[in-house]
């Protein structure tokens, strides 16, 4: 703003013309002021909001990184599942087994055999020579000891740490180890093995030749 101060003849005079002209300047003043001060407030205001923006994109990130470290995690159990081979079991030795049965119990055809029609009294007969058959396989070849050395019926303790595959909790279960419960099986575990060595070329799938009487 100009203003023309030769000719000053026309500026008003009197103390209400200096007031008004005061007021007119500070008036201007102010609003120069409030211009100013505007900008800046809008600056600020956009400095906030970029901050704002920039803290959600921050979280997004954040929370993006958190679902890819879960999935990696989920992926890297899913490997180490994989990777673990089950332990197979060997089929020579499950057939020699059966073989040993089937020539000291006739243990095959006994499970084999229909006994839809016998018996009780014919059932038990065979039964009575299966065991005995058996039993002398068993002991022959394998050793057996207890899980547990406590009586059967008595009242035990299953100690924090136990062995699951060891030791089957039944009934209703709560809580954490130690248990206090009654001993209804002492369990057996295997303690040493011997069967027979195969010959080489012998097919174990063979479990019992057919007999052909001439």
């Amino acid at each position: 703003m100009n203003f023309d101060l030769t000719n000053i003849s026309e500026l008003p005079t009197g103390p209400d013309a200096a007031h008004v002209a005061l007021f007119a300047l500070t008036l201007i003043l102010l609003l120069i002021t409030l211009v100013r001060g505007g900008k800046k407030t809008i600056e600020i205001e956009k400095i906030v909001e970029k901050e704002v923006e920039v803290k959600v994109e921050v979280e997004k990130i954040v929370e993006v990184i958190k679902h890819v470290d879960v999935e990696k995690i989920v992926e890297v159990e899913k490997i180490v599942e994989i990777k673990a081979p089950l332990q197979e079991a060997s089929p020579a030795a499950a057939c020699q087994l059966l073989s040993l049965l089937q020539n000291e119990a006739r243990f095959v055809d006994f499970i084999q055999e229909d006994l839809t029609g016998a018996t009780d009294e014919q059932i038990g007969a065979a039964a009575r020579i299966i065991h005995t058959g058996s039993k002398k396989v068993i002991n022959e070849y394998f050793s057996f000891t207890p899980i547990r050395s406590e009586e059967e019926e008595s009242q035990v303790t299953v100690a924090e740490g136990f062995n699951p595959s060891e030791v089957k909790l039944i009934g209703n279960v709560l809580g954490s180890a130690p248990y206090r419960g009654i001993l209804v099986h002492a369990g057996w575990k295997i303690s040493s093995v011997n069967l027979p060595k195969l010959a080489q070329g012998h097919n174990a799938n063979i479990v019992a030749a057919a007999e052909v009487e001439l």
